[in-house]
């Protein structure tokens, strides 16, 4: 996966780009919710914080350790959020999707799911991997069942897996798809955007 090329990918609902600097005015308008950040590694619910997390994500993309993307909501033109891809590990042919957060008011619209449909679509089909993983922390209700909704299957949680907010170190429950799985998915969780491509 080539980090400095700029990934453009878009369906019927939703069009990712690549994260910028410019993009926090626009991100503003929907970050400065405290519920968004509730179980994420960092929060962006305040000009401080989202400055930090939109810089951390873009020096990230320049190592080659994460790829951010802006997250387009197609029905309003509006920035909705962001999303990335991490761990990335061409060798086993296989990355993590994550660092996902959408405003409250484009919440359960499907948007959602349109940005997980373009995401895995270039997986395994530009980038020809075999594995997509997804990992939320074990708190996380709405994750976990919008996981499992989506046609992830949920894999094991790794206990005491990594530090998050407040100093106390998170479960992780990790959920994938991989090739197989994707196949199926397209006809049938995804089937409406790959009708309208």
């Amino acid at each position: 996966m080539d980090f400095s090329a700029p990934i453009v990918l878009e369906n019927s609902r939703a069009r990712l780009r690549p994260l910028e600097i410019g993009d926090f005015e626009a991100l503003k308008a929907v970050a400065f919710d405290a519920d968004l950040w509730k179980y994420t590694l960092t929060r962006g619910d305040d000009a401080v914080s989202l400055a930090a997390y939109i810089r951390q994500a873009l020096e990230a993309r320049a190592q080659g350790l994460r790829y951010p993307f802006a997250i387009i909501d197609r029905e309003t033109g509006r920035l909705a959020g962001s999303t990335s891809y991490y761990n990335v590990v061409p060798a086993d042919q296989r990355l993590s999707i994550g660092y996902t957060w959408v405003g409250t008011e484009f919440q359960r619209s499907g948007l959602n799911r349109a940005c997980k449909h373009l995401l895995l679509c270039h997986a395994f089909g530009q980038l020809g991997y075999e594995r997509v993983e997804l990992e939320t922390d074990s708190r996380n209700h709405k994750s976990r069942t919008a996981m499992a909704r989506m046609g992830a299957t949920e894999e094991g949680t790794l206990r005491s897996h990594r530090p998050t907010q407040g100093g106390i170190r998170r479960d992780t429950v990790i959920f994938s798809v991989i090739r197989p799985d994707w196949s199926e998915l397209r006809q049938t969780t995804f089937q409406q955007y790959e009708a309208r491509g």
